[in-house]
């Protein structure tokens, strides 16, 4: 039996990216392929707990708390997970996550002035989750990419989270100067990375859930026919 593939659907906020990883994994059952699913962070668990607080407000505002330092509160999530990831993937399964190191890549990236210092924190970032924890490294990133401006509606559709207590947003979602950065951020880093970036909107309005489940199909069979 080979090794599974490790595929990330990544985002900017509102972009749709648990909608499209279900829609992926019921694609992928419909073709007989066994799958994992990962959806971070994982709320609710212990691992996920300095996440919580940290999009809830506990540890300041987005800007207040240094990108670095909050990297490190997502990177032991995902480390936690990583031990199943890899049973998962040595046992041939494809494995989709919904966000990964690349939301880290985005969001953090874009807090940081200066492309030499963007550059610095992306090799730390890389060094810390797949050298130092050595995470398993996506086969594929797919970025599901909306304007922002087009995405906080979307944004605002979200159902109840307990982790931000019942509101609406978390402090990333409710920081609009945070999300255009970050959404240049997400750009700039998709093009360093090779990234699959697909276009989620036409004429300002976002395609339906079919269509863009189809973009991302099309992408995916590459990886799984190699």
């Amino acid at each position: 039996m080979g090794k599974g593939k490790l595929i990330v659907i990544e985002g900017t906020d509102g972009s749709g990216k648990a909608t499209q990883s279900k829609e992926l994994l019921a694609r992928l059952a419909k073709e007989n392929i066994s799958t994992a699913y990962f959806d971070f962070p994982q709320y609710g668990q212990k691992s996920a707990g300095m996440v919580e607080n940290y999009l809830n407000g506990k540890y300041g505002s987005a800007s207040e708390v240094n990108p670095r330092v909050a990297s490190m509160f997502y990177a032991l999530d995902r480390y936690d997970a990583s031990f199943k990831m890899k049973k998962d993937l040595e046992e041939g399964k494809t494995v989709i996550c919904n966000r990964y190191v690349s939301a880290n890549m985005g969001h953090q990236t874009g807090m940081i002035n200066g492309k030499e210092e963007r550059i610095k924190y992306l090799e730390w970032l890389e060094e810390l989750e797949f050298g130092f924890f050595n995470i398993p490294r996506p086969d594929m990133v797919i970025l599901l990419y909306v304007p922002y401006l087009v995405a906080q509606k979307m944004v605002d559709k979200k159902g109840h989270r307990d982790y931000v207590g019942g509101s609406k947003r978390d402090i990333l979602e409710a920081d609009t100067d945070h999300l255009r950065k970050a959404e240049g951020a997400y750009i700039e880093v998709a093009k360093r990375y090779n990234w699959n970036v697909i276009d989620c909107t036409k004429n300002g309005e976002i395609l339906s859930v079919p269509q863009i489940h189809e973009m991302i199909w099309k992408e995916v069979k590459k990886v799984l026919d190699n």
